[in-house]
């Protein structure tokens, strides 16, 4: 016999085809069990639940003076061993929507909820925006569990202190928020978990859905919430004071306050030799400029300056170009444009054809584009630089993409005093971004001296002895020598 209150629940779940009721006579008693079959394990289901159920219910119907079979009975004898609770039955609903079995009994008010979820869950690996030469392989996952438990793996003390929330009217997605409570500030724990409680939206379908509610100004293009696909590197975002907010569904993790020299920074410099890693990031500073203010600064030069290029590199400019129909902002334009396509082309192509077809298309088209006298080599090569140098700041692409784009504009319409104005203003900008208390310029602009330890030069860790100062933290000391004490 199926229960009224199960026939509702059923119901409310739209009577959905995985949505499954069993039903058992058990004790002298009929047993109830509903589950979204899609979402939990069979196997444990019959093995864990079931069997037991039905074996003490054969035990206590053979004694005579066996106590009754009850709700308490099952929780405290049968089903100790598993993840279950008692819950009364105006609870069952959300309960069942979260994948919990949910066990009713003939005559009994409570309800016993049972967690025995299983859905395919992609095992750690090296994600692959974030590939390392050395150093941990391991990834999130799409599972907010495992990448839990990736984090608490590396904190074995009770430091670790994670808040879960429920997000989304429809899909009340999982979120958590971790910290080191002896480190972060609990003045910006607090600030970051009053804004997730204030999301009133409809579904969380990835983490990004929170970055919008997390910036302090929500229409600006440049990035203000950190990610990462690694945990040693949250890992060491949280040793510093940030704040992770791990979403279900999703492998990304965010984190705050962020900073922009943390998209300077790579795991590979933490497992290199510190004057390696320094030179590295002059590397990447150099690729930011050129992926920026190269297209911009070379229209300026061929439009209003000229005369300040160099002799022979003017000459072979003009020869290069002296054939070409479109002005040379209209043929910078072009080119970007073709390789945007090409790029996009490659992207949604299968793995197999969009390498090959970035590759063949750019080579193609580039070299019919010059031979047909449409575009100069020059112009390719200035395109081309720009879009190969933005891959060494990956977490920066859409913003690079942007301001080059900016950047174009300006050089084209005002020559190169409109690209230092552009230079100054964003700079300006950039300073004027508050991030949770923490300068987005930092450690530079204000210069902050213990923190250009591991600016663009790094240096050994044994000399970063204090935390990062452009973060509030309640403990600033990282580390302790023997003369320290």
């Amino acid at each position: 016999m199926v229960f009224s209150e199960v026939e509702k629940l059923k119901k409310q779940l739209n009577c959905s085809m995985d949505v499954v009721v069993r039903e058992v006579s058990c004790g002298g008693r009929e047993i109830n069990l509903i589950f979204i079959k899609s979402m939990i394990d069979e196997n444990f289901f019959i093995s864990g639940i079931l069997s037991p159920i039905m074996d003490f219910g054969s035990r206590q119907s053979k004694i005579s003076s066996g106590r009754p079979f009850t709700i308490d009975n099952l929780l405290d004898e049968v089903l100790k061993t598993m993840e279950v609770k008692k819950i009364s039955k105006e609870e069952a609903e959300n309960e069942l929507a979260s994948n919990k079995v949910l066990l009713f009994l003939e005559g009994e008010d409570d309800v016993l909820s049972i967690d025995i979820v299983k859905f395919p869950v992609r095992l750690p690996a090296e994600p692959p925006t974030s590939a390392v030469l050395k150093g941990p392989r391991e990834g999130f996952v799409e599972d907010i569990k495992t990448n839990i438990s990736l984090l608490r793996r590396r904190f074995s003390s009770d430091k670790l202190a994670i808040k879960e929330l429920k997000i989304g009217r429809a899909s009340q997605t999982k979120v958590a928020i971790a910290y080191i409570s002896n480190i972060a500030d609990k003045k910006l724990v607090r600030q970051v978990q009053k804004r997730l409680e204030k999301i009133d939206i409809d579904g969380i379908i990835d983490s990004y859905y929170l970055v919008s509610f997390l910036q302090n100004n929500k229409s600006s293009m440049f990035k203000q919430v950190g990610s990462s696909e690694k945990p040693d590197i949250v890992a060491s975002k949280l040793l510093e004071g940030r704040v992770a907010i791990l979403v279900d569904n999703t492998p990304i993790v965010l984190t705050v306050p962020f900073i922009y020299v943390e998209d300077l920074q790579n795991s590979n410099d933490y497992y290199s030799l510190s004057n390696y890693a320094s030179y590295v990031r002059v590397i990447r500073i150099l690729g930011l400029i050129f992926a920026v203010l190269v297209p911009g600064t070379y229209i300026s030069l061929r439009l209003y300056h000229y005369s300040i290029v160099p002799i022979n590199f003017l000459i072979t400019i003009s020869n290069a170009t002296v054939a070409i129909p479109l002005t040379p902002f209209l043929e910078i334009v072009f080119i970007l444009v073709l390789f945007e396509i090409l790029y996009e082309v490659s992207l949604r192509l299968p793995s197999y054809l969009g390498l090959a077809t970035s590759v063949v298309g750019a080579l193609i088209l580039g070299d019919t584009g010059v031979k047909a006298g449409l575009i100069s080599p020059p112009g390719v090569m200035i395109i081309a630089i720009s879009i190969i140098a933005v891959y060494t700041i990956p977490d920066q692409v859409d913003q690079i993409n942007l301001l080059r784009a900016a950047f174009i504009i300006l050089g084209g319409a005002l020559g190169i005093f409109g690209v230092i104005a552009g230079v100054i203003f964003v700079i300006a900008y950039l300073n004027s971004i508050d991030n949770f208390g923490a300068a987005y310029l930092a450690p530079y602009s204000p210069r902050i001296s213990q923190d250009l330890k591991d600016g663009v030069v790094k240096s050994n860790i044994t000399k970063m002895k204090l935390r990062p100062k452009s973060i509030h933290t309640k403990n600033k000391v990282r580390l302790k020598n023997d003369e320290d004490n």
